[in-house]
Order: C-alpha cells, then structure tokens, then sequence
C-alpha cells in the first residue's frame, strides 16, 4: 500500500535510478504514517558519516498516542541500505547536478519503506514541455469520452 508520494519531485526531477530503503522510525510514527500523516514534499537525502539520512519528511504526530513533549515531526530518520547501495547513492550524490530524493513511501509485508531516486534537476523548459504533454492528453480523454467541444 502507497502512503505518500512526491509528485512534486517527480516534476522537477528527472529520476535516473530507483533503490528501496527501510526506514528507522518511533512505534508512534509508524502509526501515524498507516494513518496517512506523511508528507515528502521537500524532503531529501544527504549523508552524515557514511550514513544515509531522510530530512524534511514531515510524520505527524499519532493522534491517539500520549504527550510527547519533544517530538520533532521533521526530525532526521536513518536510511536502511546494504553497504553497496550507500556507496552507489554516496558517490552519485557528490557528483554535479544530481541529488537524492524520496519518490513515495509505501509497505513492503509489514515493514514501511522509502522508495528514493538519483535526479537531475529539469530545465524550465523540460517542464512545460511536461505540462504541454499532460494537457494534450487531458484533451484527448475528453475528446475521446465526448465532452469536448471546440
């Protein structure tokens, strides 16, 4: 089941691979993202001594849990990855021009995890040929079921 999904790096990225990572979360957080409290708009990946991590991924608070005095909903979380992966998105993140983002948070069994992508910024002009191509082919669904008149 899909959670979230970052339609907006998806616009303004051209994503170049896709790599699965578990995500290390609270009890309370893991409720909260079942629930629908997660948003990745904004977020994004970098490393910390070798160490991958997810910033700006915003989880709610559990409605139903407890007080939580010191909850951050924007706080760093550790990326799961296998040691090849964490070298591949390290070296891919110091090169010019491309970035670490989150695509969508989904479960995988009962364990929730981050699909994430190595992209390139697209140009102004890479994304209005996008919206170009996505009103033609709104146009022709309305032509096609009928209630299109020009």
């Amino acid at each position: 089941m899909i959670y979230a999904k970052n339609k907006k790096a998806l616009f303004d990225y051209e994503i170049l691979k896709k790599v699965e990572a578990g995500l290390v979360l609270d009890g309370q957080e893991v409720k909260s993202i079942r629930n629908g409290g997660i948003k990745l708009v904004g977020a994004h990946v970098v490393f910390h001594k070798d160490e991958p991590f997810l910033l700006n991924a915003h989880i709610s608070k559990y409605r139903h849990a407890g007080p939580l005095p010191n909850y951050d909903p924007n706080r760093t979380r550790k990326l799961l990855l296998k040691k090849k992966e964490i070298a591949y998105l390290r070296a891919k993140s110091q090169e010019k021009g491309l970035t670490i983002v989150p695509l969508s948070v989904y479960t995988s069994g009962r364990r929730i995890k981050v699909e994430i992508g190595v992209a390139k910024g697209k140009k102004k002009h890479d994304k209005r040929e996008a919206i170009k191509g996505r009103e033609a082919k709104r146009q022709t669904a309305r032509a096609l079921k009928g209630n299109y008149t020009d």
